[in-house]
């Protein structure tokens, strides 16, 4: 590839991730340029926010951006390779799943459409949803680890603040096995009244809203955050910001809609009575 400049300025750097690459790469382009943002915004047709959230890292664009920057550099088809590196990044790190980010996340929002999600599962209701994709007994067995591994983030001396709404839907649909299913309601209700932990029931009679799919909002300390939107058979993952606000603002309004946590514990020990056949006049 045509001689990269930001190496210089980020190859010792351990850890460099293919996107920190791409925007030092675009910034160094732009500084041997000796253009301004303005100026470079004028030539090449983008906005000048635009192309200053490129090259902090903030935004990846697209790969028609990439291309346009190597004609405007001169820079043959070097930020267009670079750009692939750094989106083929983001689908390794998907496959990998959320687990690694969540590790240095100060907070985590969650919608859960189909099935309680994996923060809270239970070891026999996550064993009982994955024997239904017809995995081998070892991927089964690995995939259920990681699922109880991602919960030791709710559990450690500096836990992530979690909030999670979780549709009715999912509390209507029970485990085929009854224990199972009581034990995971147990469970709910235990992590309810967690005091790192938020959890809304968003009623049937909240009505329509925009949210089609699973999604989990991962928020870090520096002022990042990630989006992973989650339907039957693929995810998305993003940190654009023009991406990943519309789902923030989404989100809040589909919590505004749901019952408070007080209310949403009160439902879900309603739901164990109904479920157990023993009703008890329990207060919230």
């Amino acid at each position: 590839m045509n001689g990269g400049g930001a190496g210089k300025d980020a190859v010792d750097g351990e850890g460099l991730s293919a996107r920190a690459l791409y925007a030092g790469e675009l910034a160094f382009r732009r500084r041997q340029s000796g253009m301004t943002l303005v100026q470079l915004a004028e030539k090449c047709c983008f906005e000048q926010s635009y192309l200053h959230r490129l090259e902090h890292g903030e935004r990846l664009g697209t790969v028609e951006t990439a291309a346009a920057l190597d004609r405007v550099y001169g820079t043959g088809d070097l930020l267009v390779k670079l750009w692939h590196l750094a989106k083929r990044e983001t689908k390794d790190r998907l496959l990998l799943g959320l687990a690694p980010l969540e590790v240095d996340a100060v907070s985590i929002q969650e919608y859960a459409v189909g099935a309680v999600p994996d923060l809270l599962q239970t070891r026999a209701y996550a064993q009982e949803q994955l024997q239904l994709a017809r995995l081998g007994t070892e991927q089964m067995a690995a995939q259920v680890a990681a699922r109880l591994d991602r919960q030791e983030r709710l559990a450690r001396q500096d836990p992530v603040h979690y909030r999670v709404l979780i549709d009715e839907a999912v509390l209507r649909r029970k485990a085929r096995d009854a224990q199972t299913w009581t034990a995971q309601l147990e469970r709910l209700i235990e992590a309810a009244q967690q005091p790192d932990v938020a959890l809304h029931v968003v009623p049937f009679g909240a009505g329509p809203h925009h949210i089609r799919s699973s999604l989990e909002l991962v928020y870090f300390r520096d002022g990042r955050t990630v989006a992973y939107t989650q339907g039957s058979w693929s995810g998305h993952l993003t940190e654009d910001p023009e991406e990943v606000e519309p789902l923030r603002l989404a989100y809040d309004v589909l919590r505004d809609t749901s019952l408070a946590p007080a209310e949403s514990l009160v439902f879900l020990r309603a739901l164990l009575d109904e479920h157990t056949g023993s009703p008890e006049d329990v207060q919230p």
